[in-house]
């Protein structure tokens, strides 16, 4: 799955993450990350195990999940281009705390240890950069805490459809699908109960289907 020989320095500068880094790092940098492809469903890491490795998103989307011993499960993010994972492990030495799952194929970029931390001592914006990515977790982490405790499902619901929209000609529009198994395993609520809130939604005239894509109206922020 691996293939080192297609990482270009052009590659790297269009990751957020390596953005700040200079030509030179840069062309160090292609030698020691390898790029990987993932078939939809493959486990790339799974909660418990050794953290060796940082990733980077390439294409496709993952989902971050935890689940029991039951099987139960709980999405805590979807990450798509750009984005990477696996750093926490990286940096306090823990096994990891979640298991990533493609829900598409995917491209990926790792970047082991010993590299990752070698890059981060010798450049401090690329460490600021993993210091806000961490705030930002940190930050939705809080959100999605205080909505478990403050919001009934219709608002957790709304505020999960308008996070996963994008600004489309002045309309906020959700392009990725994302079944209601999994927003329910997001929010903290049964497949059946979001299926019933998403048709309520629709009625109401707070969101409709158009071209296969799912529209938001303005008054469904008055939910969240």
């Amino acid at each position: 799955m691996a293939n080192q020989a297609n990482v270009s320095t052009l590659l790297l500068r269009n990751v957020p993450l390596f953005a700040s880094l200079a030509e030179p790092q840069l062309a160090l940098l292609t030698s020691v990350v390898n790029r990987k492809n993932f078939p939809r469903g493959a486990t790339v890491i799974l909660a418990g195990g050794v953290t060796d490795s940082l990733y980077v998103v390439i294409s496709g989307r993952l989902k971050v999940m935890m689940s029991d011993d039951e099987g139960r499960e709980v999405i805590l993010a979807i990450l798509g281009p750009g984005e990477y994972f696996g750093e926490m492990g990286l940096i306090d030495d823990c096994p990891r705390s979640a298991t990533v799952v493609s829900l598409e194929p995917c491209e990926l970029l790792s970047l082991a240890k010993r590299d990752f931390k070698k890059c981060l001592l010798e450049n401090v914006e690329m460490a600021m950069t993993v210091m806000r990515g961490l705030v930002k977790r940190l930050r939705e982490a809080d959100r999605k805490i205080g909505s478990l405790a403050l919001m009934d499902v219709y608002g957790r619901v709304a505020r999960l459809l308008i996070e996963m929209s994008e600004n489309v000609n002045g309309q906020k529009v959700i392009t990725k699908k994302v079944s209601k198994q999994d927003i329910a395993k997001m929010i903290g609520a049964s497949r059946e109960m979001v299926s019933r809130v998403m048709k309520d939604l629709r009625t109401g005239g707070f969101m409709e289907v158009k071209e296969g894509k799912l529209v938001l109206r303005e008054k469904i922020t008055a939910i969240d």
